[in-house]
């Protein structure tokens, strides 16, 4: 093992322990040099390691941050990685989807929204609800908040296909990382209507994400709601 590597090791222990707690600030590189004996290159090699990992961030002139993680509890054996992040269309590439737009407005931003997003309460937030299709057949809806000082200039169009599209190729912003749990709930009235799916057939699943640009910024908080069988989750355990 390398030298950046166990220092990485470490770091994300005492992450998981709470000994660094999230949205907290880590201790300086010079502070890090000190602790681990190691050169500023050696840190920065770790503390990108963890970047990649998408387990902290770096805010511009404020120093590197622990991210928040979706779900308590969180156990590291169990926390799945995934090298590629691109939105679900880049997930379903080469094959037709489309969206059914049923809301886009904007709102003050609801009390749990505001926190994820980390607005102000009285912020106000670009809201979309959509179900997606692929190949013509329902496969989620989902429930989309952006905050709008950023994430400017959405418009029908952009939301009836690809918001990641958009964010990337028109405002030029780099995508990095997104934090995400799931669990099995049972589709609402309105859900069953939108997925096609018949009373007590089968539950929906559920992941919540809050998702981050490369510097550090939240630009995104959803719940997407998927039909069972149009869904799996695949996962890669680290120890």
């Amino acid at each position: 093992m390398f030298k950046y590597e166990s220092i990485a090791a470490d770091i994300q222990n005492k992450i998981y322990s709470g000994v660094y707690q999230a949205d907290t600030k880590l201790p300086q590189e010079t502070a890090l040099c000190r602790l681990y004996n190691v050169s500023r290159i050696t840190v920065r090699e770790a503390l990108d390691h963890l970047v990649r990992q998408g387990l902290i961030t770096r805010r511009r002139g404020a120093g590197t941050y622990v991210k928040p993680i979706v779900g308590e509890n969180l156990c590291p054996r169990l926390l799945a990685m995934s090298q590629q992040f691109g939105g679900f269309t880049s997930d379903m590439k080469g094959r037709n989807v489309r969206s059914q737009v049923h809301e886009f407005t904007l709102l003050r931003a609801p009390e749990k929204v505001a926190e994820k997003l980390q607005v102000s309460n009285d912020a106000f937030v670009c809201y979309i609800c959509r179900t997606r299709f692929v190949d013509d057949a329902p496969y989620v809806v989902e429930y989309t908040y952006m905050p709008t000082d950023f994430i400017s200039g959405i418009t029908q169009e952009v939301v009836s296909n690809s918001i990641y599209a958009y964010i990337e190729g028109t405002l030029k912003l780099n995508i990095k990382s997104a934090h995400r749990s799931a669990r099995a709930d049972l589709p609402t009235e309105q859900e069953q209507k939108w997925l096609q799916i018949k009373k007590g057939e089968m539950p929906v699943l559920e992941i919540e994400q809050t998702a981050y640009l490369d510097d550090g910024r939240i630009f995104e908080y959803s719940k997407a709601r998927h039909r069972a069988d149009c869904f799996t989750l695949h996962t890669v355990s680290v120890r």
